[in-house]
């Protein structure tokens, strides 16, 4: 029972590598990027209900939640035509990201990535992503996604430069 969250994280990590063999937009791209949004909200579901969490499964649910990321970006931004201010500010984002997880392995000698609210918010908001661009268009959802994805990563990069300890699962910068 205790390693079924760690199971449903690595099941979610190969199901985010399948995606690089199905077409986006198609129907098996959508039933395996479903599976990879359910099994990440189940994988901590279960382990925080029944206790059973852990510095492993954190660490590998953050893993698992970057490998996803990368490979949606890797599907979706050849197939859909981000203006050029969109791609500067996604560059901008993965910079203050790179820069806080070195910041987090310099000080804590740990990779230091954070379950906090922002984060969380990103997460699904990059999940909604084929609806919201569905609904209003390319431009609205990637600044929207933008602007939540910009404060998320200000937001770890200042708790890792301030925490004295790693805090995995400090929810937000004003709150302990």
């Amino acid at each position: 029972m205790r390693l079924i969250p760690n199971i449903l994280t690595v099941a979610r990590i190969i199901g985010a590598f399948l995606l690089l063999l199905a077409e986006p937009f198609s129907r098996g791209f959508f039933v395996l990027y479903l599976f990879c949004g359910i099994s990440d909200a189940l994988d901590g579901y279960i382990a925080r209900r029944f206790g059973l969490s852990s510095s492993l499964g954190a660490t590998l649910d953050s893993i698992a939640d970057c490998i996803f990321v990368f490979i949606l970006l890797y599907r979706f931004l050849p197939v859909i035509f981000l203006p050029t201010w969109a791609w500067y500010w996604i560059g901008g984002i993965c910079f203050i990201k790179i820069c806080s997880l070195v910041i987090g392995i310099l000080r804590y000698r740990a990779l230091a990535f954070l379950h906090t609210y922002f984060n969380k918010i990103t997460g699904a908001a990059l999940f909604c992503f084929p609806v919201l661009y569905y609904f209003w268009g390319l431009e609205v959802t990637a600044a929207m996604l933008c602007t939540i994805a910009t404060i998320a990563a200000i937001e770890e990069l200042a708790l890792n430069l301030s925490q004295k300890e790693l805090q995995r699962d400090r929810k937000s910068l004003f709150m302990k």
